[in-house]
Parts: C-alpha cells; sequence; structure tokens
C-alpha cells in the first residue's frame, strides 16, 4: 500500500514510518496540514494519517476540504492526542473512518490502517479473478481473454494487475510508477503511458470488452467499466 502521514512532530512522523515501512508499504510524510492537502489533489494513496493540530491547516480542517473535493477519497484515519469524546465524535462525522489517540501500539496502529484499507472498492487478486471476458491469475502471473493467454512482460502484468484491481478508482501516473517500478528508478511518465498504450493494445481493451482504461487529464489512468449500451446513448 502507499500511505501518507501527516505530523508535525517528528518523532511521531519517525516512529509510525518505520513501522508502516516494516509491514512493506510505502510512506510519503508531511509536516502540515497545507502539504498533504496538496498532496491528495495530485497523488492516490491507499490510506491517510493524519494528525490533529497541525499548522497552515488542521488534519480536521483537511477532512472537511476531502470530504468536498475528492471524488474518491482514500480512507483517513486521525492519529491524535486529542482523546475527548468530542473530538472523537467531530472526526468521525467529519469523514475519518478511524480515530486513534497516540501513544498507541505498533499491533494496533498497523491492524487500524489494514482494516482501513480494507473499507475502499479495491479487489485485491490473490489467486484468481474474472472480469468479463478478462481472467487475471495471480499464481501463473498471466492473463486470458475469453481463454486465450496474452503475453506480457513482468511490468505489463505488474499494471494490468493493480489496474483491475482497482477498477473505477484513478490511480496517479506517481502511485502507478511506486507499486509498479518501486519509486527507486528515474522513469520517466512516457514510460508509463507507454506501458499503458500496451496494455489498451494487447488486451483489446474497447468499450467492446467492457473494460476501458481512460486517461485522467493531468492526473494518471482509471480502468473503467464499459456498458455496450453507453456507445449509442
Amino acid at each position: 500500500m502507499r500511505i501518507a502521514l501527516a505530523d508535525d512532530d517528528r518523532d511521531i512522523r519517525d516512529q509510525v514510518s518505520a513501522m508502516v515501512q516494516k509491514a512493506g508499504h510505502i510512506v510519503d510524510e508531511f509536516t502540515n496540514g497545507q502539504d498533504v492537502q496538496k498532496a491528495l489533489q495530485r497523488d492516490t494513496y491507499d490510506v491517510v494519517l493524519l494528525d490533529w493540530n497541525m499548522p497552515g491547516r488542521t488534519g480536521f480542517e483537511v477532512l472537511e476540504w476531502v470530504a468536498e473535493n475528492i471524488e474518491f477519497p482514500p480512507p483517513i484515519i486521525l492519529l491524535t492526542s486529542r482523546q475527548a469524546k468530542s473530538d472523537v465524535v467531530a472526526g468521525l462525522e467529519a469523514g475519518a473512518v478511524d480515530y486513534i489517540v497516540k501513544p498507541e501500539s505498533e499491533e494496533v496502529i498497523r491492524a487500524r490502517i489494514e482494516a482501513a484499507a480494507r473499507r475502499t472498492a479495491v479487489k485485491e487478486i490473490r489467486e484468481k479473478a474474472e472480469f468479463g471476458p478478462f481472467v487475471v491469475d495471480q499464481n501463473t502471473r498471466t492473463i486470458s481473454r475469453d481463454g486465450q493467454p496474452i503475453t506480457l512482460t513482468a511490468k505489463e502484468f505488474d499494471l494490468a494487475l493493480l489496474l483491475f484491481e482497482n477498477i473505477d478508482r484513478p490511480l496517479s501516473r506517481s502511485y502507478l510508477f511506486s507499486r509498479v517500478w518501486g519509486g527507486n528508478i528515474d522513469i520517466e511518465t512516457r514510460t508509463i503511458d507507454m506501458h499503458v498504450s500496451r496494455l489498451r493494445s494487447k488486451l483489446g481493451l474497447t468499450p467492446e470488452s467492457g473494460l476501458v482504461i481512460r486517461t485522467v487529464f493531468g492526473f494518471g489512468y482509471r480502468m473503467d467499466h464499459f456498458e455496450v449500451d453507453d456507445l449509442h446513448k
């Protein structure tokens, strides 16, 4: 998963970031509400951890902004020292999916993050799954259409798998890069665009197939369901 962590306390950021990375997740750190809000406009995250009291914009203000401006918001957890019941109620009513009072154990924070991630519409493919004419097989790392196997490179399969797991969810280029290429190389935007173009061609992703990959201008890509009847509207 890719996680955004916003807290102005460096010790808290270091502690939480270390435990999240230990669990195998990617973490982007922010020190104030304004920066994490800007990141949510241009990027995709599976879970967001927000401190309440931050400079610039508070975590609560970010929550309210997300509810009004982000069409597909990630699950947001308030991770804060504020423990009044009225604060808990206010945070949850503003859109947080969970509320954790600091300090908390590594096991609890990790479990809450994983529980929050399950609230999204993401369909994690552990073995095999069908999507219309397509069968995605994690065991053999293959994709077939109407029973016919499709030849894909390792990166093409990884990218296709991520898109199938996130149907109807916009994914930023940065998110695709970090999840497929690991974020360890200086990859150019056109490399991602080239791989998407190849997938469209190799999988035959047309309206007739029931699935298309749409370009989300200035953001990234989204695999969408497509009804043939939509062609005649």
